[in-house]
């Protein structure tokens, strides 16, 4: 099949592709110059994030490439006005958010020019966003990896928000081989918003251990779990996972208060952190459902040129 061109805003990047933004300090600049440069869209995760250090990542980011950079940043972050204003000093080209609706985005991307793409789960909020000014949409499911907006798989979300706005739609969630793109597209949508499958691979900020954790996991493996956020999440079933599932998690150790809303019953960034640094214990992975498809670490270069082969590019 012919792959769509997606267009955002005065962007068209030369596939229909985009690199989900995963959090926390996984899609950095490697990462994400790496998909630029392959003709996607890189994104770089700026939740958690400190002004200068976002600033400094899209920056080393625009060093590597001369393809489109995008951040991705949670709305329930506390700082999250500073990271879009930063993220604009610093020369993004498309702002991406989720975990919660945002309508300052909006005004900082009418004030800068630049394009905002919100990550909605529902027909309601794909049609508020298009009457704010959004450049488009990702529609996410609930078999996405890391923080959820709903349960419904995104198949069945796609099917009720296609043809139904008149700006780009981008499916997220169990697009992890050419395959499952393939399917995805075939159900209209504009481009894909592509995680877990990055997560897996050479640029990825991860330890290795959990890379492998990656390979060897199967998709009965993925757990749902209550995130300090509020809000439901998808990853690889853990000593720490289960303990957050029976409510025996600890409470954080340190709190520094870095989201709007939280429980505080544990630490989501503690325990993220200590997935990104391969802490099986004390760690929880978040993955996307079909993570049971990924039986190597390949690099970006090779992730793509398998898509191209499938799609005879």
């Amino acid at each position: 099949m012919k792959l769509p061109e997606l267009k955002i805003g005065n962007l068209k990047p030369e596939l229909p592709i985009i690199q989900g933004g995963m959090a926390i300090r996984i899609s950095m600049a490697e990462l994400a110059a790496a998909v630029a440069d392959e003709g996607g869209i890189g994104v770089i995760a700026g939740t958690v994030l400190g002004v200068q250090e976002l600033k400094n990542e899209i920056k080393k980011a625009k060093e590597k490439t001369n393809g489109i950079i995008g951040v991705n940043i949670m709305f329930a972050a506390k700082n999250f006005k500073n990271l879009l204003h930063a993220s604009v000093e610093a020369g993004v080209d498309v702002i991406i958010s989720g975990a919660g609706f945002s309508r300052d985005m909006f005004s900082v991307g009418k004030e800068s020019n630049t394009p905002v793409v919100p990550i909605v789960s529902s027909l309601k909020l794909a049609r508020i966003s298009e009457k704010l000014g959004a450049a488009a949409i990702v529609v996410e499911g609930g078999n996405a990896g890391g923080h959820l907006g709903t349960d419904e798989h995104s198949f069945d979300l796609i099917k009720k928000i296609v043809g139904k706005v008149n700006i780009p739609i981008i499916g997220a969630g169990d697009a992890v081989t050419p395959t499952d793109m393939e399917k995805m597209f075939e159900m209209g949508v504009d481009g894909i918003q592509m995680g877990t499958r990055f997560l897996a691979s050479k640029e990825a900020a991860i330890s290795e251990k959990f890379k492998e954790l990656c390979v060897k996991a199967s998709s009965s493996d993925v757990m749902k779990i209550m995130s300090s956020v509020g809000l439901k999440a998808n990853a690889i079933k853990t000593e720490f996972a289960n303990l957050i599932k029976e409510d025996k998690a600890p409470p954080p150790a340190n709190c520094t208060d870095c989201l709007k809303h939280c429980k505080k019953n544990f630490c989501i960034r503690d325990a993220l952190v200590a997935a990104k640094a391969g802490d099986m214990k004390n760690g929880v992975f978040f993955t996307g459902e079909g993570i049971g498809r990924i039986d190597e670490i390949l690099s970006t270069q090779e992730i793509f040129q398998e898509i191209k082969d499938h799609f005879n590019i």
